[in-house]
């Protein structure tokens, strides 16, 4: 099983569809690794010799920021974005959509499950 990144790439898949399970490389990015490292796109993962792996896991080593990397970086831009104070900040610490979604109806990825709160008691009406 070929370990690239951090990650275990599927067996039985070809080399640009197995790259793309590795966070921050898309299927345009695992072309380009495959033509730099010349490694054959339509190669299944199992059949990889160890020379092609190591070549793969170089130049993504070397050209491209993948998995932890990426992930500490968006969560420093985001937190950057919440001391800023800045509008976008105060939607993700308020746990709101951030790109102007409507919040009415909808979003409750981001708000979570529905809090039922008691609604008011009719009081009778005197004559």
């Amino acid at each position: 099983m070929a370990r690239i990144a951090g990650v275990d790439l599927p067996r039985n898949k070809r080399v640009e569809v197995a790259l793309t399970y590795i966070h921050g490389i898309g299927r345009t990015s695992a072309r380009q690794i495959c033509d730099k490292a010349s490694v054959e796109l339509a190669v299944k993962t199992d059949h990889l010799s160890e020379g092609d792996v190591i070549r793969l896991r170089e130049i993504i080593e070397r050209d491209y920021k993948v998995e932890g990397d990426i992930r500490r970086e968006m969560s420093q831009n985001i937190k950057a974005l919440m001391d800023m104070g800045c509008y976008r900040g105060l939607r993700h610490r308020r746990g709101l959509p951030v790109r102007g979604q409507r919040t009415h109806t909808n979003a409750r990825t981001r708000k979570g499950p529905r809090k039922t709160v008691a609604g008011k008691k009719k009081t009778p009406v005197k004559k």
